[in-house]
């Protein structure tokens, strides 16, 4: 009887804590988990993120890049992390695809994450090197295949948004190239522009810059329209290549067992973050936009990383690659 009221007491004592942590949260920084190299796509649509809900929460926002195995190197470190509201994990397309990728993940997916709401759609750009003799994606086709496994292809590592960009773009080109995977687009970007490897596809929030520079050739977007950032180039779709479409998208979780106030504050930022014009018009410069607001919610993320999970799996499995 004791010792069933000490427990008692303890979870009453427990959820008092809680709940006035949650009255004055937030009371000091932030840190968002990049499961990602920094100066890469995700990191970059971070830090973007970080400036609007510095404002809405009054507390600094800290970019963590914890790279690594495809993102999961992240992703389980907030997992496993405290579930006050101070550490929160923004991860794209990736989260949907570790489970079939990897045979053995350290946390559930669907299971070990609060969810908070969509950030950001992204799309993607095919690249090579500026050296590359084809001009354009008609043109690249053929050498391709005249030039079958003497190029390269650069990825982020397994899992990520470029190597599944890059894996579709592959199957529908019939083209084998040699794959060479970093710890992130950023240090693959630095080869790209250097020469060390011949294509790349990555996310508009990395190579809106670049392209617009003359540092890298670009053969098209992977949206379904051409995007405002960079209106002169055609999509992929309209120069040939059908029903290729890749637009990244990304989400905003939390440890399990968050408290719901807590979140309900994370949820009200990011939904004032996606309305926010600074964040629009910073995004815009590199490509993306925010998802509507419709999307900025759990129920949102939850049915969307649900739904992706299933469609990706069999896709994965056919390509029949693995990691341990």
């Amino acid at each position: 009887m004791r010792s069933l009221l000490s427990r008692t007491l303890f979870s009453l004592l427990f959820a008092a804590a809680f709940g006035a942590g949650a009255q004055d949260y937030p009371n000091k920084s932030i840190t968002v988990i990049v499961p990602f190299a920094a100066g890469g796509p995700t990191d970059t649509l971070a830090r973007n993120l970080g400036v609007t809900l510095t404002g809405s929460l009054k507390q600094q926002i800290v970019v963590d890049n914890s790279g690594g195995a495809g993102g999961t190197i992240g992703i389980n470190k907030v997992a496993k992390a405290k579930p006050d509201g101070y550490t929160l994990l923004l991860m794209h397309i990736g989260m949907a695809t570790a489970p079939a990728l990897y045979r053995k993940l350290p946390y559930e997916t669907l299971d070990d994450f609060e969810y908070i709401g969509q950030v950001a759609d992204v799309p993607m750009t095919m690249l090579g090197k500026k050296t590359l003799p084809p001009n354009n994606l008609k043109e690249l086709l053929p050498y391709l295949k005249a030039n079958k496994g003497t190029l390269n292809y650069a990825n982020a590592g397994l899992g990520a948004a470029s190597h599944l960009c890059g894996l579709l773009f592959l199957s529908q080109a019939e083209a084998d190239l040699t794959t060479v995977s970093y710890k992130g687009t950023a240090p693959a970007m630095v080869d790209l522009i250097g020469g060390q490897v011949d294509l790349m596809c990555d996310q508009t929030t990395n190579t809106t810059q670049q392209i617009k520079a003359g540092t890298v050739k670009v053969y098209g977007v992977t949206s379904a329209q051409r995007i405002a950032s960079l209106k002169d180039v055609p999509t992929i779709a309209e120069q040939g290549m059908k029903n290729f479409e890749v637009v990244v998208w990304h989400g905003l979780y939390a440890p399990k067992g968050t408290p719901k106030p807590i979140l309900d504050k994370l949820v009200a930022a990011l939904q004032a973050a996606v309305q926010d014009a600074g964040f629009k018009a910073r995004l815009a410069e590199l490509g993306a936009e925010p998802v509507p607001l419709a999307k900025a919610n759990p129920e949102s993320l939850r049915i969307q990383l649900q739904s992706e999970v299933a469609k990706w799996a069999p896709v994965i499995k056919k390509a029949g690659i693995y990691a341990d």
